[in-house]
């Protein structure tokens, strides 16, 4: 798409193509669901100072037990933006998702999992550096910090049901964080290999790599 394409097909200036583009393949995977939903306040981009803008979870039902699907919104480029049409990618070219079993529809008790990803994007915006397949990180203590949870660190991986898409700014991939324990962190030794033996270790028995709490 080029930039006067662009102009015709987002006239208005208060057009959200990357948003909508993230959305409709969200809706696409869960057709006639409505999201839970969780917004700022003030956008990151008029000085909030949540980086992400959005987050939203549908309900998944498959073979690894029904559980939450969180997408988020902000890492890459949401709004209205002509200097990002024509870009290989858009802005960090990535949303971070997030499954989760063993909880109850109830959007008070999920706002840990908001300032997790919260949280995960404040170092990345703040480092300028992101998160690609395989790599991870310790949370040092608990995801949850109100549960009694193993759940200590988190592995990211391709998101296996959201396939990357070209959005009008630039290509998009979703990339999953994965709950691990401390003695899989232990495994690690810094090295992609590691991870992915993990990551296809628990595969086996949990095909779309939900988190788990209570899990050991």
């Amino acid at each position: 798409m080029d930039l006067s394409e662009y102009r015709n097909l987002y006239k208005k200036k208060d057009a959200s193509p990357g948003w909508d583009a993230i959305s409709s393949c969200l809706e696409e995977l869960y057709p006639g669901q409505k999201p839970m939903h969780w917004g700022t306040v003030i956008s990151h981009m008029l000085g909030g100072p949540d980086p992400l803008d959005g987050i939203s979870a549908y309900w998944c039902k498959d073979i690894s037990g029904d559980h939450l699907h969180f997408c988020t919104y902000g890492y890459t480029s949401l709004y209205y933006d002509e200097d990002s049409v024509g870009g290989d990618y858009s802005q960090y070219g990535f949303e971070m998702t997030f499954r989760l079993a063993n909880i109850q529809n109830d959007t008070n008790e999920l706002v840990w999992v908001c300032n997790l990803l919260q949280n995960i994007a404040r170092y990345v915006f703040e480092s300028n550096r992101w998160f690609e397949q395989y790599h991870w990180i310790p949370a040092n203590g608990p995801i949850c910090s109100d549960c009694d949870t193993q759940i200590v660190g988190l592995a990211f991986l391709n998101d296996t049901t959201l396939r990357p898409i070209d959005s009008p700014h630039g290509r998009v991939e979703f990339i999953q964080a994965f709950g691990v324990t401390q003695a899989e962190l232990d495994t690690f030794n810094n090295t992609k290999e590691t991870v992915k033996e993990v990551i296809e270790y628990n595969r086996k028995t949990n095909p779309l790599l939900v988190t788990d709490l209570l899990r050991k």
